[in-house]
């Protein structure tokens, strides 16, 4: 073999900052990347499926599940009477969310049962023959309703205050008030829940889950099975998509799969069709925001109170961090002086919400934007020139204070927005926009450019915490393992680029191993967007660790000067000496150096104290803006993306390729939620928007005409992150908030912009000619 000379060593391939695929992008291309389903079924195999109750709030009164048991196939019916331990999988400490329902059910779809056959299709066909009696109760499904009914909450709301907006409300030029109804949404991700449990000796049990959370997995399956963490071990190599619905939803699949698992002494499988995933799995949270502001002549906020409703389901599952964070967003990128916000996390009869990607932060977000926009209409304004004189001041300008008394010190979307606005040729569009519209009598434009601020850190502080393994082989290859999980967002690949740079070797010398239990213990969801921000410095950690003692090594085997060894592309400089690094390594190893090393780290700075609502819940914020240009039909409510440009800020980004792709992935996914996609329960509390029939999430023909991405180069995140990026999951997803203000002006113009459109969300085509008809009678 040729053996390589040090000039093909000048650069490393695969280093921070550097643009690289996706891991595993050639094979989801292929169709070749193993997902659960995929893995090769283990003799004996035996798949499950849920008895779902058909009410939405009743009392059980008998369960008849004679025919269910003599099904062809059916090897077992378990019931809440089979859980040898605590029969409920909720994420929190209210254990409100059953395993298996018992005495009553609280929404239509909660699994009664499980059956285990010996095919899936047996499973359930034999799941429908069940006889179940109900005493019917009073439900209700939505917001509105709920708070008719004073309905109770799922776990106590919060408030942050700061001045006193309530007397100051009446001390301003100008006061509004207004309401509005939010909508939430379905993950739609590629794969479904799926949970492989495979039982082992003694009370061990392996289980291959579709999580975010392995962790979570862990624990809920020892609760279940009444046995210790160290007897489960939880798998996870990808998922097929995420977005915050595997953050606890699979809790219930992979009990019910160890808890068989365990009682049959065979393996077990429960993969969910899309109709019952939908029926059976939180979504994102939909809100009612009721708003009262006072500003002046300028458009400047003086003082606001706004009151978040939330429809969450039947048990609390993360509905107070995701209302919580709601609160913490509804500034949007505003200063208000003085400000009360409130949150009313709401039990509804529905399948218990969860997080998705902006874990309420969205939401809020949109209801700040909205202020912003009523204020815009009432002033006869442009909507960015409100926005501009409300935005948040420097260090030192007295307007850079949260509503949670948080001081942010790394404020630069006053930059971002002007740069996008130049860039984007903003003023002379709207121009033209607003000169089409008074010839155009059926077609309408809309134009907008909206900003982000999005705080970074689980709101939880326990939560900022990761782990990581990383081994040093003698022939220089190198494992690693870390606590994150990959659902495509290209975790695995930013953190394998870091160890690249640590190690200064290629980036195929890095093998990236699937998440387990068995390796880093105690992790947190990847969720929060803090996947690369936690896992990424935790291997660093380890790396440090290893480097640290290959130094020392070389330090006592040359006799040279630490400042004399250094880690060069693939190579090692000790002294005058270059080494390549295996045979580095071979010599290290021979040296009884040690090669593994266990990675920590915690984030740093943050503390909250939820009650006062005070403190610094985040470590810093990532920014953008999106600048999005539509036309409507007046005749028919239908529109069409025409343009957006977006520039977004994630710090030196690690991974310039994957960054855009986040960014452009998560704005498709808010303009669904904000314009097609629509959940709905009818008269007696069954989801109907169940299958991709009724259900519409954005095609790539929805996607805008022009769509130009860029990252804010220039950008450095101020605190000491990995390579001083900044994260990217969820941040994006906001920039959408664009296409519904551009919506909204478009249907402003059928009344000459003189009122504000008050365009819910989902801007369905039905809602914006609904709209459109409403403002052509003022």
């Amino acid at each position: 073999m040729h053996k390589p000379t040090f000039e093909t060593y000048k650069l490393i391939n695969g280093p921070m900052h550097q643009s690289l695929r996706h891991d595993s992008a050639h094979k989801h291309v292929a169709g070749s990347a193993e997902y659960i389903d995929d893995i090769p079924e283990p003799a004996g195999l035996l798949h499950g499926a849920l008895g779902m109750s058909d009410r939405a709030h009743a009392e059980i009164l008998s369960v008849d599940l004679s025919a269910v048991k003599t099904y062809p196939g059916v090897v077992c019916v378990l019931t809440v009477k089979d859980v040898p331990g605590v029969n409920d999988v909720s994420s929190g400490s209210r254990h409100d969310e059953p395993l298996l329902a018992e005495d009553k059910v609280e929404f239509h779809g909660q699994p009664v049962f499980a059956v285990i056959a010996e095919t899936r299709d047996a499973a359930r066909r034999a799941a429908r023959l069940a006889k179940i009696e109900y005493r019917d109760l009073p439900f209700w499904t939505d917001v509105d309703a709920a708070l008719e009914n004073d309905a109770p909450l799922v776990t106590p709301g919060m408030v942050l205050k700061r001045g006193e907006p309530e007397a100051e409300l009446d001390n301003a030029e100008q006061r509004l008030k207004g309401t509005m109804r939010i909508g939430g949404q379905e993950h739609f991700y590629l794969e479904s829940h799926i949970a492989l449990a495979i039982p082992g000796e003694d009370d061990e049990v392996a289980v291959w889950s579709s999580t975010q959370h392995p962790s979570e997995i862990q624990h809920i399956v020892g609760h279940v099975l009444d046995i210790p963490s160290h007897a489960i071990t939880v798998n996870v190599r990808r998922m097929g998509g995420g977005f915050g619905g595997k953050e606890t939803q699979g809790n219930q699949f992979a009990a019910l799969a160890a808890l068989a698992a365990k009682k049959l002494n065979r393996a077990i499988k429960f993969r969910p069709d899309r109709d019952e995933d939908m029926a059976l799995t939180g979504k994102r949270h939909d809100f009612r925001m009721d708003f009262d502001v006072a500003f002046n002549g300028d458009g400047r906020i003086h003082a606001m109170t706004a009151n978040f409703a939330a429809r969450c389901g039947y048990s609390a599952d993360l509905s107070g961090p995701v209302t919580d964070r709601a609160l913490f967003h509804a500034d949007s990128s505003y200063f208000y002086p003085h400000v009360k916000l409130t949150s009313q996390p709401l039990k509804t009869h529905t399948v218990s919400n969860t997080a998705f990607r902006g874990f309420g932060g969205p939401q809020g977000m949109l209801g700040g934007e909205r202020i912003i926009e009523e204020i815009a209409y009432q002033l006869g304004k442009d909507p960015l020139a409100i926005r501009k004189a409300n935005f948040y001041g420097d260090v030192g300008s007295g307007r850079n204070v949260t509503p949670y008394h948080q001081t942010i010190e790394d404020n630069v979307i006053a930059r971002v927005v002007e740069e996008l606005e130049t860039s984007c040729d903003y003023q002379a569009r709207r121009r033209a926009i607003i000169e089409f519209n008074r010839t155009s009598p059926i077609i309408k434009k809309g134009i907008a450019l909206t900003p982000v601020k999005f705080g970074i850190s689980f709101t939880m502080t326990a939560f900022n915490q990761a782990g990581a393994l990383v081994h040093v082989y003698q022939d220089g290859s190198i494992h690693l393992n870390h606590g994150g999980t990959e659902m495509g967002q290209g975790l695995y690949t930013k953190v394998a680029q870091v160890i690249a740079e640590c190690f200064q070797v290629d980036v195929e010398r890095v093998k990236i191993t699937a998440t387990t239990t068995g390796k880093v213990p105690n992790t947190s969801a990847t969720a929060a967007s803090s996947g690369t921000d936690l896992n990424g410095m935790a291997a660093y950690d380890a790396a440090r660790q290893i480097k640290e003692r290959l130094v020392a090594f070389a330090v006592e085997h040359f006799q040279v000067p630490p400042d004399e060894v250094e880690f060069l592309p693939n190579r090692v400089r000790v002294g005058s000496k270059e080494i390549p690094f295996p045979d580095f390594v071979r010599q290290a190893y021979f040296a009884r150096v040690q090669l593994s090393a266990a990675g920590f780290y915690k984030t740093p700075k943050i503390h909250w104290d939820r009650a006062a609502g005070r403190g610094t819940p985040f470590y810093y914020f990532a920014y953008g803006a999106a600048c999005s240009e539509v036309s409507i039909d007046t005749l028919t409510g239908e529109y069409l993306m025409d343009r957006t440009d977006i520039l977004h800020d994630v710090g030196k980004s690690l991974n310039p390729a994957i960054d855009i792709g986040q960014i452009e992935g998560g704005f498709v996914q808010g303009m669904g939620w904000l314009t097609t996609e629509e959940l709905w329960w009818d008269g007696k509390g069954r989801l109907r928007t169940h299958a991709p029939s009724t259900y519409k999430i954005p095609l790539a023909s929805d996607r805008p005409k022009i769509f130009n991405t860029r990252l804010a180069e220039w950008s450095e995140n101020a605190e000491p992150t990995i390579g001083r990026s900044k994260a990217v999951g969820e941040p994006p997803l906001m920039l959408a908030i664009s296409v519904l203000e551009a919506l909204s002006m478009a249907v402003a113009s059928v009344a000459d912009y003189r009122h504000c459109p008050h365009l819910d969300a989902p801007a369905t085509p039905e809602r914006v000619l609904m709209a459109v008809e409403r403002l052509k009678g003022m």
